[in-house]
């Protein structure tokens, strides 16, 4: 055998030999000392005897009759039942044995007793001082007949400090009566076997070694055991943490804001969503409540009711215009949940909400679409009325005017009639525009003149306290659109702004200049131009700018204004690829931008004027469904000298051109009548005289005529009867033109 393998084995045989024999030693040495002690330990046993025999038996029946008062049949017991049941009977009960109790706990207290004793006693005590001040309540539940459930939760006692104080008696008592025994089998063992007792302590000794040898063995399994346990609960806990950090990124970076606060409504946490939607950062808003996100627009009884069922443990869903820290706003989708804990108490509440201006606003757009086709299909039907009466007023007018005197009160009074139907073409021309059924004609045109034309139209029509400020010509501000179009939107706000002041002195500023983009757009070559109307006059509140561009929307009086123009002038900019723009606040007047695109083509040079109208004796056939039309047109015509057969059915009309369809020389139509509109009627006319001239006379401008052949001449209702006299003379001679 090798010595370096023996040596150590010869060691460890060496130790153990050396602990057996020093065992072997304190063996005997407690042997022969047990002997010696062994009288006087009699001795004490027997006045240990004497003590148990006195006392501990005493105690052990005191405690018996505790167990009894405090188990089932005992005062717990009876005091529920009489809680549930409501019978005098277990209140007796109650009563009787609290009262034996006490006198129990005080007989106990007379013995001589330990601290843990005396200690368990007190919680004994205190846990009959609560059944008995509870027991009033019960008593009045009773006589009152409350709900049991209510009641119990009222009166309901925990006696498990008394249980256990009860328990530490016991054990207490029972660990004295152990060692009483132990001690007198010892004495008495020790006195019978002394001779017995190296054997014995040697037998111990081995027993001794066999239950450590079996300890050691059991702790070392269980250390394993143990070990295998920690490695799995360190898995759990590195899944769990996993998963917490999982949550936590989820909530940083959900794309919904989430805010916690404490009951008190205090914030607790917000993510970095609701940072970078409110501008506001943690370290900021962190123990404030949210009221500073209101903007103000919500109103006191919607945070009532969510007050109110927060309280109850219910969530609420709402929609808030939150503000930002810039003072921006944006409308937020909200639901607020009450976070219970396991005895179902709110702990926490916690507000998850979501960005929807974007939706808000689109959904806006569509409902405002919805409206003012709705409202434009109605403007487009009355405009459409009404050109027809104008037609009639505006032609009579004409023939009374070359009838009537010269400076005559007739002639005024004709004046005035004509002006009066001006107006309402104004108005209709409004109606046509907000309706989109007259179509501009786009050209470039020159803002300054505009401006200017403006001005000189508004300081005859408005007070004299009221002043216009106009730009001067700087660089070219040429724009890309209709100058109908135009002279419309600079009117409009401008007299806009004249009749916000209500006739008091004030001031209105008219400047041009260049400008960049508007939101949304991109940079373009030719730049774009910024148009601004400004007024120190009464401004405007949020409720007022919230409806502004609305079609009919007026804060003026009844029969003051028709509530079109800033709508007109919304559709015109939007019509332009422009944008516009208010700012106002009450009492410090209003500031309307326009951004349009600039132009760098020239203005066109003036047309030259067209000499007065020419009649001559051609044969014109005329349709229109409204006899006063025709008949307005029809007299107009006869004074020019021409022929005219006129017609107030389309059909009657083409049955009458199939006879003889080289009679006529000129088509002059309507273009929507009943049973056949003017395009068909035209298309029917030119398949039997194919090169018939036409013109249309329309209440609004049709997009597109398709008409084989010449190009049909299109104008524009109510017809200024010099306007279709040059027409008429312009289309007939260009046909004797073409046919040579």
């Amino acid at each position: 055998m090798d010595r370096s393998t023996s040596h150590p084995s010869f060691s460890r045989l060496a130790v153990i030999a050396s602990s057996a024999a020093a065992l072997l030693l304190v063996t005997v040495a407690l042997g022969a000392t047990l002997g010696v002690l062994t009288r006087s330990q009699f001795r004490e046993i027997e006045a240990s005897w004497a003590d148990y025999a006195g006392v501990a038996e005493r105690k052990g029946a005191l405690i018996s009759e505790i167990r009894g008062y405090l188990g089932y049949g005992g005062i717990i017991h009876h005091f529920k039942n009489y809680v549930l049941r409501q019978d005098p009977f277990y209140l007796e009960e109650t009563e009787t044995q609290l009262a034996r109790l006490q006198d129990v706990i005080a007989e106990f207290r007379g013995l001589p007793l330990s601290p843990d004793e005396i200690g368990a006693l007190d919680a004994i005590a205190g846990t009959v001082a609560t059944y008995e001040s509870k027991l009033p309540i019960a008593i009045t539940a009773a006589s009152a007949g409350w709900d049991p459930a209510r009641t119990d939760t009222l009166v309901r006692v925990d006696d498990t400090a008394a249980l256990a104080a009860l328990a530490r008696l016991d054990a207490i008592w029972r660990d004295v009566q152990s060692q009483s025994t132990r001690r007198i089998f010892a004495a008495v063992g020790q006195g019978n076997t002394l001779i017995w007792i190296g054997f014995l302590s040697i037998f111990a000794l081995v027993m001794a070694s066999l239950v450590l040898g079996w300890l050691m063995y059991l702790l070392v399994r269980d250390l394993r055991l143990a070990v295998r346990e920690l490695g799995r609960e360190l898995a759990e806990r590195q899944k769990l943490e996993g998963a917490q950090e999982r949550l936590a990124t989820i909530v940083e970076q959900s794309p919904a804001t989430i805010v916690l606060t404490d009951t008190d409504a205090r914030i607790q946490y917000v993510n970095k969503k609701f940072e970078s939607l409110t501008g506001w950062s943690r370290d900021e808003i962190l123990g404030q409540t949210p009221a500073f996100l209101q903007s103000g627009e919500t109103d006191e009884t919607t945070y009532r009711e969510l007050r109110e069922q927060l309280a109850r443990g219910e969530s609420w869903h709402g929609v808030f215009r939150n503000q930002r820290k810039d003072g921006t706003s944006y409308w937020a989708e909200t639901t607020i949940l009450p976070l219970m804990a396991a005895d179902g108490t709110v702990q926490n509440f916690v507000g998850i909400a979501e960005d929807i201006s974007d939706v808000r606003r689109a959904r806006e757009q569509v409902v405002r679409a919805q409206k003012l086709e709705a409202v434009g299909q109605l403007a487009g039907g009355v405009a459409h009325d009404f050109n027809n009466i104008l037609t009639t007023i505006v032609g009579a007018t004409h023939l009374a005017a070359l009838d009537a005197p010269a400076g005559s009160d007739l002639a005024s009074e004709i004046d005035q009639i004509e002006i009066a139907a001006r107006r309402a073409q104004n108005l209709v021309r409004e109606l046509l525009t907000f309706a989109r059924r007259e179509p501009g004609e786009p050209q470039s045109v020159d803002l300054y003149s505009i401006v200017t034309e403006v001005a000189l139209l508004l300081r005859a029509s408005i007070p004299p306290v009221i002043r216009i400020s106009t730009p001067q010509p700087d660089l070219p501000m040429n724009v890309m659109g209709d100058p109908t179009h135009l002279h419309q939107i600079v009117m409009n706000l401008c007299r806009n702004a004249a009749e916000a002041m209500s006739g008091m002195p004030g001031h209105i500023e008219v400047s041009l200049e260049h400008s960049a983009p508007p939101n949304g757009a991109e940079d373009r070559p030719d730049g774009w131009v910024r148009l601004k109307v400004t007024d120190d006059g009464p401004g405007m509140s949020a409720a007022t700018l919230e409806h502004l561009f609305e079609p009919f929307f007026t804060t003026k009086p009844l029969g003051k204004g028709s509530g079109l123009g800033l709508s007109v002038v919304f559709g015109l900019v939007e019509e332009l690829g422009g944008q516009i723009t208010v700012d106002s606040a009450e009492g410090k007047g209003s500031t309307f931008s326009v951004v349009v695109p600039r132009t760098s083509v020239p203005v066109a040079e003036p047309a030259a004027v067209d000499a007065p109208p020419s009649g001559g004796a051609e044969r014109l056939i005329l349709v229109d469904d409204e006899a006063e039309v025709v008949g307005t047109f029809r007299r107009l015509l006869l004074r020019l000298g021409y022929q005219v057969d006129a017609f107030t059915s389309p059909t009657v009309a083409l049955e009458r051109f199939r006879v003889d369809p080289t009679r006529y020389d000129l088509l002059i139509s309507d273009m929507v009548m009943p049973d056949m509109n003017g395009e068909e009627l035209a298309t029917r006319m030119r398949s039997l005289s194919p090169d018939i001239p036409v013109i249309f006379c329309s209440g609004y401008r049709p997009e597109r005529v398709r008409l084989a052949g010449p190009a049909a001449d299109i104008l524009d209702k109510p017809v200024d009867p010099t306007v279709l006299a040059r027409h008429v003379r312009t289309v007939l001679d260009r046909a004797v033109h073409a046919a040579s």
